[in-house]
């Protein structure tokens, strides 16, 4: 016997045409991708309640097993992509561990539930370079900063008290003068080969335009998708 689900059941007629008026408008109207995820993103900063710029980034380890967690993006434009993290966490290990291989590869979605629109990239990695790093680091909160130094992403904690012991010790060690980043904290470039733009459609047949290209240096094309 099936056990009852509390997933929910696909919309009815009645519900798909509630939203179908709201996405009559043609909105892929960019030619390249970058200018069309930028009109995306200031859409979502007006209509998603949390974290517009949640993103989640898919890495996968030394033995091929995906792994994946949600990031906040800290930078977009023509170059890629950047968030921001511990290099000692996973996906600064994996990443790592990529590079030395052959190259860093990486995959990205956007969800902004409010609007009913998904964002996917994949492409290659690269570190950001130090200036850039340091930049964005003395624009984070004093107490996010001595976070960085104070917390070992990904390593096992012993105790919630172990953390806020090391906080403080990390607090008291800089008192009030500048902190500095540390060398394990840096950020990463996802360089798009891939971006490809969704959005809910009635029935689900949505709409899905994906832009690709060979290399960074390459003439984007597009192509729209079958649903």
């Amino acid at each position: 016997m099936s056990k009852k689900s509390d997933i929910p059941n696909s919309p009815s007629e009645a519900e798909y045409a509630k939203t179908a008026a709201d996405n009559a408008v043609e909105i892929f109207d960019r030619g390249e991708p970058f200018a069309l995820f930028a009109d995306w993103l200031a859409d979502a900063r007006k209509k998603e309640p949390n974290d517009s710029n949640a993103m989640s980034l898919a890495t996968v380890d030394e033995d091929g097993l995906p792994d994946v967690r949600m990031v906040l993006l800290k930078g977009a434009d023509e170059d890629g992509f950047v968030f921001y993290t511990n290099l000692g966490s996973a996906k600064g290990e994996q990443l790592a561990a990529q590079a030395k291989s052959g190259g860093a590869k990486a995959a990205l979605c956007f969800h902004w539930k409010s609007l009913r629109r998904q964002v996917r990239v994949r492409g290659l990695v690269e570190p950001v370079s130090a200036e850039e790093a340091d930049e964005y680091f003395d624009t984070r909160a004093r107490e996010s900063r001595i976070g960085a130094w104070a917390s070992q992403q990904s390593r096992p904690l012993e105790s919630k008290f172990a953390l806020e012991k090391a906080v403080a010790r990390e607090a008291a060690r800089f008192g009030l003068g500048k902190i500095e980043r540390p060398a394990h904290w840096s950020g990463f470039r996802i360089c798009p080969l891939t971006i490809e733009f969704w959005r809910d459609r009635p029935f689900r047949l949505h709409d899905r335009l994906t832009f690709e290209r060979e290399n960074s240096g390459s003439l984007w094309t597009s192509n729209r998708l079958y649903p």
